[in-house]
C-alpha cells in the first residue's frame, strides 16, 4: 500500500514489442499500483539509453521500439494523468549523475553484481568484449532512481542485485557529502499475475530472439496459431494418460489468465482452474480441448488491449505528445536533484 509521500519509479527497456510475459511480470503489477493511488508521484521510464548498451550498432531499432513500448504501455492501462511516462535519453541530467556516481563504485563491485554477470554471459554478440556502458549500467540505474527521489522501485527478483547496488551508492554518497539522496526500496510483486511465464515452446525465457512469445500486438489468428503449437506434457500421449501441469506452459498460462467467468463462458463443465488441472493430472482430458479453452481465454484477455493499441497507433503524434509532456515533467525533477547533488559536492561555483 503506497503512502502519501512515496515516489515510485518503474522502467522498461525498449527491446521490441512487449509480450504477455512483460504484461504479467511488470505492466499489470505496475498498473495495479498506479490505480490504487495513495502515492505522491509515479514515474514510468522508457529506458532507451540503457537499450543502446546492447544495441549500440542499431540505434534505429531502439528508436522504433520506443513507440512500440509506449503503445503497449498505454494500451495495457498506463494512464498519463496518473503516471509520468518519459524517455530516458531526453534527460541529460541522468548522464551527469551517472558520471558523478562512478567515483563511488569499484570495478570489483561491478564484477560481483549477479545481474550483470548473468546478462553478460547471455550476450553472445559481445564476443568477449563488453562495452563499458553495459558494464556500468547498475550505476546508470542508480542515477535513474535517485534523480526522481524514488523511494519505491517495483522490480522482479532478477533485478534485486541492481537495487542493492543503488542503495549502496546512495549510502556512500550521503556518508561523504551529507544527507542528499533518498534511499530506494525494492518492491517485488507477489501476486499470481506477476509470475514469470515460460515461452510457448517450454523454454524458461520468452523472447523475440527465441520466437516463442505471444505479443500484445498479435492478431487473433496469430494468437490461435501460437496456442495450438504450444508445448505441453510430452508424456501425455493419449487422452487417458495422467498429465503434468506444473511444468506445462498451457496450464501455467491458465493459472495466471483463466478466471471463473472464463470457465462459465467457455468451459462450464469445470468450476475453476483447480478442477481442470485435477482432471488433467488423473487422466481423461486431452491437450486439444485444453488448448481450445486457453485460446478462448487469451483472445478474451488480449482483444481489448490490441484494439486500444491499434487505435493509439493511428495517432502517433498524440502518443509522442504524451511522452514529450511526461519527459518535460521528469526532467524538471531530475534537474532539481542534480542541482542538490552538485551543491553537496561543492561543484556549484557560480551560485
Amino acid at each position: 500500500m503506497a503512502q502519501s509521500n512515496d515516489i515510485i519509479l518503474t522502467g522498461i527497456r525498449p527491446t521490441g514489442s512487449l509480450h504477455i510475459g512483460h504484461m504479467v511480470g511488470a505492466l499489470i503489477p505496475n498498473i495495479e499500483i498506479q490505480n490504487a493511488g495513495g502515492y505522491k508521484k509515479m514515474y514510468a521510464m522508457i529506458a532507451d539509453a540503457q537499450g543502446l548498451t546492447d544495441n549500440f550498432d542499431n540505434p534505429e531499432r531502439v528508436r522504433e521500439n520506443v513507440m512500440e513500448v509506449a503503445l503497449d504501455m498505454l494500451a495495457t492501462g498506463y494512464n498519463p494523468e496518473k503516471t509520468t511516462i518519459f524517455i530516458q535519453s531526453e534527460i541529460s541530467e541522468l548522464t551527469e549523475l551517472t558520471f558523478y556516481y562512478m567515483n563511488l563504485v569499484t570495478i570489483a563491485r561491478l564484477q560481483r553484481n549477479p545481474t550483470v554477470k548473468t546478462e553478460i554471459a547471455q550476450k553472445e554478440k559481445f564476443n568477449g568484449g563488453v562495452p563499458v556502458g553495459f558494464f556500468t549500467y547498475p550505476i546508470s540505474q542508480a542515477a535513474d532512481i535517485t534523480a526522481f527521489g524514488a523511494n519505491i522501485v517495483p522490480v522482479g527478483d532478477d533485478q534485486l542485485p541492481m537495487l542493492e547496488q543503488a542503495a549502496e551508492i546512495v549510502h556512500k554518497f550521503n556518508s561523504i557529502y551529507g544527507d542528499t539522496l533518498i534511499m530506494p526500496r525494492a518492491v517485488v510483486p507477489k501476486t499470481k499475475s506477476a509470475a514469470r511465464l515460460p515461452g510457448i515452446d517450454g523454454n524458461a525465457k520468452m523472447g523475440k530472439s527465441l520466437n516463442n512469445g505471444i505479443y500484445l500486438k498479435d492478431s487473433a489468428d496469430e494468437i490461435a496459431a501460437k496456442v495450438k503449437s504450444m508445448y505441453t506434457d510430452p508424456n501425455h500421449i493419449r487422452v487417458e494418460d495422467p498429465g503434468n501441469t506444473t511444468e506445462n506452459p498451457v496450464f501455467i498460462y491458465l493459472s495466471v489468465f483463466a478466471r471463473p467467468e472464463h470457465f462459465a463462458a467457455f468451459l462450464p463443465e469445470y468450476r475453476d482452474y483447480n478442477e481442470l488441472a485435477a482432471h488433467y493430472e488423473r487422466g481423461g482430458l486431452g491437450d486439444v480441448k485444453v488448448k481450445k479453452f486457453l485460446n478462448a481465454v487469451m483472445q478474451e484477455t488480449l482483444r481489448p488491449i490490441r484494439e486500444r493499441r491499434e487505435a493509439l497507433a493511428r495517432d502517433p503524434a498524440s502518443v509522442m505528445e504524451i511522452l514529450r509532456r511526461g519527459t518535460m515533467d521528469a526532467r524538471a525533477a531530475a534537474a532539481d536533484t542534480l542541482a542538490r547533488v552538485k551543491r553537496a559536492m561543492k561543484l556549484n561555483y557560480f551560485d
